[in-house]
């Protein structure tokens, strides 16, 4: 994709579209992205302290790995929710026991980069390509289905990622957290669907920029459902819960994902879904550029 002035896709006020019906006629599309990564311990921590070895950085994620991740799963497994992984391909090998458990809940694991040590827009085109497809390839590999969507290490895309990501194979696409219901981006003349991810409903920046409380992120995960749940009633709207094991993973802080949770579920009309589902009911109910 050429440098632009606008996105891959035209601007599309939310008032004026077609109605976005979602399955028995749900209000909202909930899905749920835990982020599981991989910090090689020899190698620098984005938004860390910068040292290396950087002890402190890395032993609160490989927490994450080792505790946090399970915490998360039970709790999902609890509301019947099956989790779309954001997944760095080197987790398949330094962590294979937890993508091990994923596979028995049947969650969707999308691509994330190799790992979230190292972002991919500074890239040259070709290392660009080589490490979405290793990515794309090595998840297949281990879980014996390719991704279908990606979000990119950090959330950091360069002028090339959609060209590389279409010929990867992939189908929707998540950096762009900029509006409520899923739409279509075309590049080069092929079709992706952005599905909304979220960084205002994510624990990263709520716990490591903002010093939210648990409390306070449970309050933030019920507000952002009222209202998406208000507008829904009107036109199907998607939220997106979007997680790391190492921060929301800890016993201080697991207990208010279970509390919203529960809290969501006991409203009717919120579909469970993950990414694909929701992009596959969206292409299915017959949009077009």
């Amino acid at each position: 994709m050429e440098p632009r002035r606008y996105g891959p896709f035209p601007y599309t006020p939310i008032r004026g579209r077609p109605k976005l019906t979602w399955p028995d006629g749900a209000r909202v599309a909930l899905w749920v992205a835990p982020n599981i990564e991989f910090f090689p311990f020899n190698e620098a921590i984005p938004f860390s302290i910068g040292t290396n070895p950087d002890v402190l950085g890395w032993s609160v994620r490989d927490y994450g790995a080792r505790v946090g991740v399970f915490r998360i799963m039970d709790v999902l497994s609890r509301h019947g929710i099956r989790g779309t992984v954001c997944l760095n391909s080197e987790v398949c090998d330094a962590y294979p026991q937890v993508l091990e458990e994923a596979m028995k809940l049947d969650w969707e694991f999308m691509g994330h980069g190799e790992s979230n040590a190292r972002s991919t827009d500074g890239l040259s085109l070709e290392d660009e390509r080589k490490s979405i497809f290793t990515t794309f390839d090595r998840i297949e590999e281990f879980t014996g289905k390719r991704p279908r969507g990606w979000l990119s290490p950090n959330i950091r895309m360069s002028w090339n990622t959609l060209d590389i990501l279409v010929e990867a194979g992939c189908e929707y696409f998540c950096d762009f957290t900029n509006d409520d219901q899923p739409y279509l981006m075309d590049i080069g003349g092929k079709r992706m669907v952005s599905v909304p991810y979220s960084l205002e409903i994510n624990d990263f920046p709520a716990f490591m920029f903002q010093n939210r409380t648990a409390e306070e992120f449970e309050t933030m995960i019920k507000r952002q459902f009222d209202v998406l749940y208000r507008e829904g009633a009107e036109s199907g709207r998607v939220m997106a819960i979007c997680l790391h094991p190492f921060l929301i993973g800890v016993p201080h802080r697991i207990d208010a994902l279970d509390s919203a949770l529960e809290y969501i579920r006991g409203h009717d009309g919120v579909w469970l879904a993950t990414g694909s589902e929701i992009m596959d009911h969206y292409l299915s109910s017959g949009a077009t550029f």
